[in-house]
C-alpha cells in the first residue's frame, strides 16, 4: 500500500476524486457551506491518516497539481476579455475597490498579530492571505515568512469567501454585480471567483481582474508599510 502511494499519480488520482466527492455532496445539499474544496480537503486528511500514508508521498502528486494553480488563474482573462467594455467603464470601482480591501486586509492581518502577541514570522506568514498563492508565497518568503503556514492561510481565506459569500451579500445588500465581483476577488482570490462565476458571467469576469490588481497593490502596499 506505501509503495503504491509513493508514486506522484496517487496524489493526483487522490485529488480528483475527493474533489469529485465534494462536487456531488455540493449538489445534493445546495449550500455553499458545502464547498467542494473544502470536504476534498477534509477527506484526503482523513484518508491520509487512516491508513497511515506519509504527507510527503502525497506532496509528490500535489506539487504536480499546483504547477496548474498559475495558468488556471491566468485563464480567468477569457471571463475578462468577455466583458471589456464593462470593465472599461467600472475600472474606478475595480481599481478603488481592490485598494481598499487590499488596505484592509493588510492592516486587519496586522493589527489582529499585534494584538495577540504574534511574532514577526508568523505575521509575515499571514499578512498576503488574501491574495493569489504564487503571490502571496513571494512576499510572505521574502519577509521571512513560513510559505506551508502562508498556503494555509490563502487556503482558509479563499474557502471561506466562497463558502459565506452568497450569505454577505444577502445580508449587506449588495445587488451590484460588480461589487459583487470586486470583493470576491480581492478578498477571496481564485476561489472567491469560482463561486462568483456561478453568480454570474459579470461577477466572474469582475472577480478574475480584481485578483490581478489586489495582487499588484498588496505587493506595492506590502513594500511601502511593512518591508
Amino acid at each position: 500500500m506505501i509503495e503504491w502511494t509513493s508514486s506522484a499519480l496517487f496524489g493526483i488520482l487522490l485529488c480528483i476524486f475527493t474533489y469529485e466527492i465534494g462536487l456531488w455532496i455540493n449538489k445534493k445539499a445546495k449550500t455553499p457551506l458545502a464547498n467542494p474544496l473544502i470536504i476534498s480537503v477534509i477527506l484526503v486528511i482523513a484518508i491520509l491518516q487512516i491508513f497511515g500514508i506519509p504527507l510527503d508521498n502525497f506532496q509528490k502528486g500535489g506539487d504536480f497539481i499546483n504547477m496548474f494553480l498559475a495558468p488556471a488563474t491566468a485563464a480567468l482573462a477569457l471571463s475578462v476579455y468577455s466583458q471589456w467594455e464593462l470593465l472599461k467603464k467600472n475600472w474606478i470601482p475595480v481599481v478603488g475597490g481592490a485598494l481598499v480591501g487590499s488596505a484592509v486586509s493588510l492592516g486587519s492581518i496586522y493589527g489582529m498579530s499585534k494584538l495577540f502577541g504574534l511574532d514577526d514570522v508568523i505575521t509575515a506568514s499571514l499578512l498576503p492571505k488574501s491574495v493569489t498563492t504564487p503571490i502571496a508565497m513571494e512576499l510572505s518568503t521574502e519577509a521571512g515568512g513560513i510559505a506551508p503556514l502562508t498556503v494555509a492561510a490563502v487556503m482558509i481565506s479563499g474557502i471561506g469567501g466562497a463558502m459565506f459569500m452568497p450569505f454577505l451579500i444577502k445580508l449587506f445588500r449588495l445587488d451590484n454585480p460588480v461589487a459583487q465581483g470586486v470583493a470576491s476577488g480581492t478578498a477571496s482570490h481564485a476561489i472567491g471567483t469560482s463561486k462568483a462565476l456561478q453568480l454570474g458571467e459579470t461577477q466572474g469576469a469582475m472577480s478574475g481582474i480584481s485578483i490581478g490588481v489586489a495582487g499588484i497593490l498588496t505587493v506595492v502596499l506590502h513594500l511601502i508599510f511593512f518591508s
